[in-house]
């Protein structure tokens, strides 16, 4: 049986190629749409795995999250460093550290911050971040590329680079007049972060610092008195903060006790000097899971349509094909096979072109996951990876195949009916 429905198969060869190609594209199209869903939300929950809170000035909680972890966006106004001091010093925080932002290299989002974010970041459940080569600052003029931004551009250590002012691709002001040098480049970790380059705090501010005296004023009189500001006062003011910035963007914190998580939230989202929002990234993440919720169950019912589509056609193949059929049938019947027998061969005819669709699809996902990781690693951080089949994705695979077997019903009932009617009038 299996012989004789392949050659019968291969005698209509285009009209059978067209349907498996149509049946791997919705494959291909279902999978990938399941992968890319999984492995962006894996990836997410992953650049965030070891903050238990980011503090940032009053805003969304969906934005804080975007701008803080994956360098998309960013928090609005800025943060004092008396507010980085205060929430450091709070019960049950066990390390804080400052970030700011607002540059960009290349389109890669630049991350000013403090070497304790090497020592303090987890991601992937809990994993350190890894040097590859050198290590993290050396100096205020040097930088910490992730490995995405090494591969793309073949950056090295000691390489130098120049940032610009501005988000995203979006260059207004490029600080040709501040250059870094690369002294680390980081292991990758499939998350955001591979795509960013950090920055000293010390650093990151000589860049937005404002140089040389300010103009005069073209009003002024000879007879006008000039007022010198208060230098001393400014001096005592900042003197236990040497070196360190006037402003930053949001705080990255871990906690001693993680059951003290609410009560310090509440606290700083209430405190009184300055507006802050203390945002969980967990519950961030599921408010960011429930806005693209829409787009996902689209991509699946349109994933869906290519299917069914799919499975139609090979319906609209195997019926429009009886009729030229009818007198093969007919002498398969001569010969002494019976009406249950020709019915089983159209459905195994639509099997074959069913797992043949699966199979030819299962790879052009894996070629088309070759060529987008790469992309999607670049733009937003995250890779797909040629992973085997999971237990999911089996399930679905094994519903297309049985879908398949059942639309084969209509036309091999059909084709039993033609088969008994034929033999009885004897009509070839």
């Amino acid at each position: 049986m299996l012989t004789f429905a392949w050659r019968s198969l291969k005698s209509r060869r285009f009209v059978a190629c067209l349907t498996v190609l149509s049946i791997a594209l919705s494959v291909s199209l279902i999978l990938g749409v399941e992968r890319l869903r999984d492995s962006a939300r894996a990836s997410f929950a992953n650049s965030a795995s070891g903050i238990d809170l980011i503090v940032a000035p009053r805003g969304n909680d969906v934005q804080i999250l975007m701008a803080t972890v994956f360098g998309v966006g960013s928090t609005g106004a800025p943060l004092s460093w008396e507010s980085y001091g205060l929430v450091k010093d709070l019960p049950g925080v066990d390390w804080a550290v400052p970030l700011m932002m607002g540059d960009n290299h290349r389109g890669f989002p630049v991350m000013g911050t403090t070497a304790a974010y090497f020592d303090h970041f987890r991601h992937s459940g809990g994993q350190t971040l890894e040097f590859a080569k050198g290590t993290a600052f050396s100096g205020a003029d040097s930088t910490v590329i992730g490995a995405d931004v090494a591969a793309r551009f073949d950056y090295d250590l000691g390489t130098v680079i120049v940032n610009a002012h501005g988000a995203g691709s979006v260059s207004f002001e490029m600080h040709d007049d501040a250059p870094f040098t690369v002294s680390g480049v980081l292991a990758q970790t499939g998350t955001a972060v591979d795509r960013m380059v950090f920055v000293s705090t010390e650093g990151f501010d000589a860049l937005h610092a404002e140089y040389g005296p300010a103009e005069a004023d073209p009003f002024a009189t000879a007879n006008s008195v000039e007022i010198e500001p208060d230098h001393d006062a400014h001096d005592e003011e900042h003197a236990s903060f040497e070196n360190a910035p006037d402003q930053i963007n949001a705080i990255f914190v871990g906690l001693s006790r993680r059951d003290a998580i609410l009560g310090l939230q509440r606290a700083l989202s209430t405190h009184q000097t300055e507006a802050l929002s203390a945002v969980m990234p967990n519950v961030a993440l599921l408010q960011l899971w429930s806005l693209t919720g829409t787009a996902e169950n689209a991509l699946r019912l349109m994933s869906l349509a290519v299917a069914l589509a799919s499975v139609i056609g090979m319906v609209v193949m195997l019926s429009a094909a009886l009729d030229s059929r009818r007198r093969e049938f007919a002498i398969l019947r001569s010969v002494g096979a019976a009406p249950r027998t020709v019915f089983s061969l159209i459905v195994l005819e639509a099997l074959m072109v069913t797992a043949a669709g699966i199979v030819l699809g299962v790879a052009l996902l894996t070629l088309a996951t070759a060529v987008a990781d790469p992309i999607l690693s670049v733009r937003f951080g995250f890779r797909m990876g040629l992973n085997m089949i999971s237990s999911r994705e089996f399930l679905l695979l094994l519903a297309v195949f049985c879908f398949g077997g059942l639309a084969s019903l209509l036309p091999a009932w059909r084709v039993y009916r033609l088969t008994l009617t034929d033999g009885l009038n004897a009509r070839l």
